[in-house]
């Protein structure tokens, strides 16, 4: 299922408010740590600071 965009804005200290279906279809609950990196085509990408953690342990780089 493809969920519909959320516009969103961003404040004057760089914050924005991510809904919280969105969060919750994502499996991100308040207090989970994330990673934020921007990609080179210009999206923002959030991962759980976990699953990058596990991804690394996976591949043996840890």
């Amino acid at each position: 299922m493809i969920r519909e965009p959320a516009e969103l804005d961003i404040d004057v200290a760089g914050r924005v408010e991510i809904p919280l279906g969105i969060l919750t279809e994502a499996g991100i609950s308040p207090g989970t740590k994330l990673l934020v990196f921007s990609d080179v085509d210009g999206r923002i990408v959030l991962r759980r600071a976990e699953d990058s953690i596990n991804d690394l342990l996976a591949e043996g780089t840890l």
